[in-house]
């Protein structure tokens, strides 16, 4: 009789995650197709079953996003395969971006490291082949390379461009969904036009890489805040004589700004910036990828901060564990510093105010900038837990601008685990906790 009901038992647990599972798909394939109508699947979770309750979810992620638009093709050998993706095309005119997609040496257990790399602005079939050549030249096998062509030049030739977000979201979502990639060892770096590109995306995107390599560029910062660098590594390399766009003298206001973060959090801001003596715009571009290589994302910090910025008119929906619900009734970025210690969340939620303090005399380029930061108010957003960040089993406190806004056991719930994965696409963030905050 034991023996038959735990059969019964066994079969009906089985039945319930097959349930489970195809309403959690369901509600995936309602957020691709932007349903306002989408409600979460909620049912309580204990901590021993969150590994169990995240691989349903993760399968159940895995089969909805099989009727997504954009996939990556089979890894095969680098060069010997091209796709490309079909852009939006009320973003951009006959958005097609072409791309290579390959492999070096064998792949590793983990998966292979991600790189993807961003050309400069010349012709733009020529700067495509340029970086297939660069990129099996480097020294950082085992790999696996994303090299995309610009969809468009003229107006359409800038890598941060809303249209070449798509692409970005999609890459992304598909390098964490591949079998063939750890998604701990993402990459992003260029050159020249790539250069701004990747120091851009290494800023809006930073809770994905492991590390950032722009060469032969330079932003100004107010394009690239360093603070979001934090937890991951950033390469930068530009010739000292290279001032063209002030290149050479905007790379040193980014030293500048990361040797000050690194006073501060030493642990936290690992970077390398170098003006290459003697060098203008060509300089050796074969040390960074395998500097790069040494860092592995960590997707749990316990401090980092975050100027929430907007990218030609688009902002992130969330950066790390934050996920912003609506932004403060403001012109003003926010910015968000988290500290995690014990089971104590301390947030400060502050408006960014930017004053110009260096112009470019001949187009009124802006160079540098003094900030100021004043309380935000009028915002709210979720602060997404798990028990890499707190222990899930005691009261956890949160504290946001001195206001404690919680401090009790936390709900562990399936409806955060998939709505924080529908957020940030990333297996290694599938909350069960959350925490609603209003400011």
């Amino acid at each position: 009789m034991n023996k038959l009901y735990l059969l019964i038992l066994s079969l009906f647990s089985l039945c319930v995650n097959a349930q489970n599972q195809g309403d959690i798909e369901r509600y995936f394939t309602q957020t691709f197709n932007n349903s306002n109508a989408v409600v979460a699947p909620s049912a309580r979770v204990s901590v021993s079953r969150l590994n169990a309750k995240r691989a349903l979810v993760w399968q159940a992620w895995c089969k909805a996003n099989k009727a997504a638009a954009y996939h990556l093709p089979a890894t095969d050998s680098l060069g010997s395969t091209t796709d490309k993706w079909q852009l939006s095309d009320t973003l951009e005119p006959h958005a097609v971006m072409p791309f290579y997609y390959g492999s070096k040496g064998s792949k590793p257990e983990a998966g292979y490291p991600l790189y993807v790399y961003l050309h400069g602005s010349g012709p733009k079939q020529q700067e495509w082949q340029t970086g297939l050549i660069l990129a099996k030249r480097f020294a950082d096998a085992p790999s696996l390379y994303f090299i995309p062509q610009i969809p468009n030049e003229g107006e359409w030739y800038r890598w941060w461009q809303r249209s070449k977000q798509v692409a970005w979201s999609n890459l992304l979502r598909e390098a964490m969904l591949s079998p063939d990639v750890n998604p701990n060892r993402l990459y992003v770096f260029g050159i020249s036009e790539g250069g701004y590109g990747s120091q851009r995306l290494a800023s809006f995107y930073a809770d994905y890489w492991a590390a950032a390599g722009p060469m032969a560029g330079g932003e100004p910062l107010k394009n690239a805040p360093v603070e979001n660098l934090e937890n991951i590594g950033f390469s930068f390399r530009t010739g000292a004589n290279d001032a063209g766009f002030y290149r050479n003298r905007l790379t040193g206001y980014t030293k500048e700004a990361l040797d000050s973060m690194e006073a501060l959090y030493p642990a936290g801001f690992r970077h390398k910036v170098e003006l290459i003596p003697g060098r203008q715009h060509f300089i050796d571009y074969s040390v960074t990828t395998p500097w790069l290589s040494h860092f592995t994302r960590n997707p749990h910090p316990k401090h980092f901060i975050w100027e929430d910025f907007e990218m030609d008119g688009l902002h992130r929906t969330g950066f790390y564990n934050i996920k912003v619900n609506k932004r403060p009734a403001t012109e003003c970025r926010t910015r968000y510093d988290v500290n995690i210690a014990a089971n104590e969340v301390n947030i400060v939620v502050e408006d960014v105010h930017y004053t110009t303090v260096e112009r470019d005399p001949v187009y009124g380029i802006e160079l540098k900038f003094a900030r100021h930061y004043t309380p935000a108010r009028g915002g709210s957003f979720t602060l997404y837990l798990d028990e890499h960040l707190v222990d899930l089993s005691q009261p956890v406190k949160v504290i946001v601008n001195g206001k404690t806004i919680c401090e009790r056991r936390l709900r562990l719930d399936v409806k955060n685990m998939v709505q924080s994965l529908a957020t940030y696409f990333d297996p290694e963030r599938i909350y069960p906790a959350a925490v609603e905050v209003v400011y």
